[in-house]
């Protein structure tokens, strides 16, 4: 089988598995994770494992915006580590890291977890989603962290829909042919005829005034 096909039948099955186990309970490292558990994308390597790595990208189908990479990373080991960065080998993308709260490094703490995607977590945001990843598709994800090294996946590339939402980009542009442009000029024009009512109003408020001054000399 060749390897687009392949990736295509593992990602159809992984989804249909994560969405099954969303409302399932896990026991150690699965009770803290995001709850889509696909058993394909996830690995360990020394004190680091990384859990229910998705690409989660736009709801809309060829829509601009950016797209997501989301993970439970968990650190076994007695030291903090630092994730330095996530890369998409393969492709263009670049991808943005950012702690919960405040700015700097996002940190797996000794013997923790760090939840990356959805609300009050870590982000990791690629800017160049559209262009960079396609949905159905198995993407190469790399975890570089500060001690470990390189953690390597494949993970499924799904929309921003039904069970992905919540984990999926925050910023969501509008639909390919949608035109704001034209409202916003429509609105401008309205403005700029009601500065023409008010530009004639001034006027004939002048000539009122000028026609009142020769009562005032006298």
């Amino acid at each position: 089988m060749s390897r687009s096909l392949r990736r295509g039948a593992l990602a159809a099955t992984a989804i249909v598995f994560s969405i099954g186990a969303l409302s399932a309970c896990g026991a150690g490292n699965d009770a803290q994770t995001l709850g889509i558990r696909p058993d394909n994308a996830a690995v360990t390597v020394d004190d680091v494992k990384i859990q229910n790595a998705l690409v989660i990208t736009q709801p809309t189908p060829g829509a601009k915006g950016p797209a997501v990479v989301s993970a439970t990373v968990f650190n076994n080991g007695g030291e903090p580590q630092t994730l330095e960065s996530i890369s998409l080998p393969g492709s263009n993308a670049t991808v943005a890291l950012k702690p919960a709260q405040g700015a700097g490094p996002v940190v797996v703490p000794a013997g923790g977890s760090v939840v990356i995607g959805g609300a009050g977590n870590a982000s990791a945001t690629i800017e160049n989603g559209h262009e960079a990843v396609k949905n159905g598709d198995a993407q190469d994800v790399v975890f570089k962290l500060s001690e470990t090294g390189d953690v390597s996946l494949e993970a499924f590339v799904v929309p921003s829909t039904s069970y992905f939402e919540e984990f999926g980009p925050t910023e969501v542009p509008l639909p390919p042919n949608a035109s704001p442009t034209a409202e916003a000029t429509a609105e401008a024009g309205e403005h700029g005829t009601e500065g023409g009512e008010h530009g004639s109003e001034a006027g004939e408020h002048g000539s009122e005034a000028g026609d009142a001054s020769p009562t005032a000399g006298h």
